[in-house]
């Protein structure tokens, strides 16, 4: 695994080299020694996917509260999406900036969301599939959001908003 710094402190984008022969390809999703310096002590408490059927759907901006905050490791499986995070971490030098990185089937990028950064993303193709892997358990009340939209972040999505859930949307700014 090839891990970079991203542009916020506290975000990795890994690169997953698959090995490829006549048969097709093999890539490792989770290794616990090659990522141990950014898991530490953390481990994967839950294993999500999703499946969003529309280009230019987004789902997010998502993230938990404490005492829940959580570290995600993120891969599309099938697909493309526009991955986004968000620096939510108050006293941070990027505080309420954003990154995004196109993450997909082909490219088998996959991010590193430390706690304190919300997640979102736009879909690019039909049935995209993401498949995440999350330090903490998910806790309903203690989920927080942040408006797609919201002017103060201005996040420059690069397909016109085809579907969000009526929860990320009715989120205030």
């Amino acid at each position: 695994m090839k891990i970079c710094k991203g542009a916020l402190d506290g975000i990795f984008i890994i690169d997953a080299e698959p090995f490829n022969d006549d048969r097709g390809s093999f890539t490792r999703f989770f290794c616990p020694e090659e990522l141990t310096d950014l898991f530490g002590s953390r481990s994967i408490k839950q294993l999500n996917s999703s499946v969003t059927k529309k280009p230019g759907s987004i789902r997010g901006m998502h993230f938990q509260l404490p005492p829940k905050m959580e570290m995600k490791l993120v891969r599309c499986i099938k697909g493309s999406v526009w991955d986004v995070v968000v620096d939510l971490r108050k006293g941070s030098q990027t505080f309420l900036k954003w990154e995004s990185i196109e993450i997909s089937a082909r490219n088998q990028k996959m991010v590193l969301i430390p706690e304190g950064f919300g997640h979102g993303f736009q879909v690019l193709d039909e049935n995209s599939e993401l498949l995440y892997l999350h330090s903490q358990s998910y806790e309903p009340k203690l989920t927080g959001r942040v408006k797609y939209n919201d002017p103060t972040l201005s996040i420059d999505w690069p397909l016109p908003v085809t579907d969000i859930s009526l929860q990320d949307l009715n989120v205030p700014f």
